[in-house]
């Protein structure tokens, strides 16, 4: 499963980046907000800190506004993954943008049927928000079984990009259901690293090093 990024935070990016885990980058128009900067440029600084993937989302509404800054955002690196919604002019748009060698990410899919529909416009990946669907008193990861069977069934070859994680759990079911990406914030992606046992193991070797009074 490639891990995917979900934040507009450069220092927070170069920092994943060097661990060599990170196979790409999601951003959206709350996060860009978030990190306070030009658009264009903060973008096009994410694509050159990753070689994978980075979702850069359009915010006109119309497949013909959708089209115009689809066109401006795409020439801002090759890596550079179009993020349209899952409306029909966002699946218009995907289907153009896809037919012409552009990868896309469909965003805000809620259900299997919307994912069908994204897989059959040619998306290179459709994003479920597990987090969403858990506050709305629905299983985040049921969703995620059904577009796995359902893009298993017909072969697509959408990739099912897991978003909204919010906790390492997601992250663990995501990897059994066999979901292709998961976007996790920066904090999710350290907290994989952590265990209580691992900590524990290191507090009590460094303590029995030290009673060696050696040195490396």
């Amino acid at each position: 499963m490639k891990f995917f990024v979900d934040t507009a935070d450069t220092a927070e990016i170069a920092d994943l980046a060097e661990t060599g885990l990170l196979d790409g980058v999601t951003t959206n128009p709350s996060l860009i907000a978030k990190a306070g900067r030009d658009f264009k440029e903060v973008t096009k600084e994410i694509c050159a800190l990753t070689h994978g993937p980075v979702s850069a989302e359009v915010v006109a509404l119309d497949h013909a506004g959708m089209m115009r800054e689809a066109e401006i955002l795409r020439r801002i690196a090759d890596n550079v993954c179009i993020k349209v919604p899952l409306t029909i002019d966002g699946l218009k748009t995907c289907k153009k943008l896809t037919g012409d060698g552009t990868m896309v990410n469909v965003t805000l899919c809620f259900s299997a049927n919307q994912a069908l529909l994204a897989a059959k416009a040619g998306a290179t990946f459709v994003s479920p928000f597990v987090g969403r669907h858990d506050d709305n008193g629905f299983d985040g990861m049921d969703l995620i079984r059904d577009i796995r069977l359902i893009y298993d069934n017909y072969a697509f070859s959408t990739e099912i990009l897991v978003a909204s994680v919010r906790h390492p759990i997601h992250v663990l079911e995501s990897a059994r259901i066999g979901a292709d990406v998961a976007t996790m914030p920066p904090a999710v992606i350290k907290n994989l690293f952590k265990h209580v046992l691992t900590e524990k193991g290191i507090e009590g070797f460094l303590a029995d090093w030290a009673k060696t009074g050696q040195s490396i």
